[in-house]
């Protein structure tokens, strides 16, 4: 039974790759290996799984279904060896947790109680998007994921909601809204604005707000990276629109202030998302846990929290 599971693996890799020498590299196998691995499945099943030219070319519709069955399958294995694992020696391995980017500074106020519980934990955390974010879920390269609840279709995973966003503008102090202790959507699109890349949520959120209000959005500076927005902001050249949440994390920065933006107070729940599995990991059992326990409480340095004030910064 290992070596079909193992070579069901094989088939994952090879759908997450969709190369035959990137997927056997990412099993640290040979590409002869993986390639009699995924043969010997056709045998087995007695039908073509695999599309083959001079390089990979996809799934027949035989191997969808094998690939449907391998996740369920794979994940099962491995929840298995983790339960059993748990049972001897207590929680370890490896919690891999993937973020969208606005909600990175939030992830250790789940994995700092958690390492707390769990000493023999380690964290992988990875920045991405938040369709990427189920993908990984599913593709079994994420146990968890950070991302919007309201905003994407959530499909067949738990959810664990655990804080409101609001957005403020953070811009130079001295500007045009330096005497402003809110600003309104169509006056915050009339600023030079850097802003996340189009495949992030967030910025489509900003995007779709912007055009209510009568602005078309046209960034001076796009990145995949909050950091690079907020050093951008704080040369005192470049303003953004970001979470009140995020802004608060990156800290207090001279010259910039930090505006709430209204009419209307756009909000969007963030939460913890995790396959929803019967039996679920151990690991994954014991993150919901900690996220169920901290929910609601990073909404606690809420709007009227001095620590999120709107006032000048520095």
């Amino acid at each position: 039974m290992d070596a079909v599971i193992e070579k069901l693996d094989y088939l994952l890799a090879l759908s997450r790759e969709e190369h035959f020498g990137r997927a056997a590299e990412a099993c640290n196998i040979s590409q002869q290996t993986l390639s009699a691995g995924v043969k010997q499945l056709e045998n087995r099943f007695g039908v073509q799984l695999v599309r083959r030219g001079s390089r990979f070319q996809g799934f027949t519709p035989e191997g969808e279904r094998v690939l449907a069955w391998a996740r369920r399958i794979v994940a099962d294995a491995r929840a298995m060896h983790e339960d059993v694992s748990t049972l001897k020696r207590g929680l370890a391995g490896t919690l891999r947790i993937a973020a969208v980017p606005t909600a990175l500074p939030m992830v250790a106020a789940l994995t700092t109680p958690f390492r707390k519980r769990h000493p023999g934990v380690r964290f992988s955390i990875e920045s991405t998007t938040s369709a990427d974010i189920f993908q990984l879920l599913d593709g079994l390269e994420a146990d968890a994921g950070l991302t919007y609840l309201d905003n994407e279709p959530t499909g067949r995973v738990i959810t664990v909601p655990l804080y409101t966003e609001h957005y403020r503008l953070l811009t130079a102090a001295g500007g045009p809204y330096d005497d402003r202790d809110s600003i309104t959507w169509a006056e915050a699109g009339r600023v030079p604005l850097c802003l996340l890349t189009p495949n992030m949520q967030n910025r489509r959120i900003i995007d779709q707000q912007l055009r209510i209000a009568g602005t078309e959005p046209a960034p001076t500076l796009e990145s995949n990276s909050m950091i690079v927005l907020m050093t951008h902001v704080r040369t005192l050249q470049w303003a953004s629109i970001m979470p009140a949440i995020l802004a608060d994390a990156l800290g207090p920065t001279e010259g910039v202030r930090s505006i709430p933006i209204v009419e209307p107070d756009l909000t969007h729940v963030i939460g913890l998302v995790a396959p929803r599995r019967e039996p679920a990991t151990p690991m994954v059992t014991a993150l919901v846990a900690i996220a169920r326990t901290i929910a609601g409480t990073l909404d606690q340095m809420g709007p009227g929290d001095p620590r999120r004030a709107g006032g000048r910064r520095g």
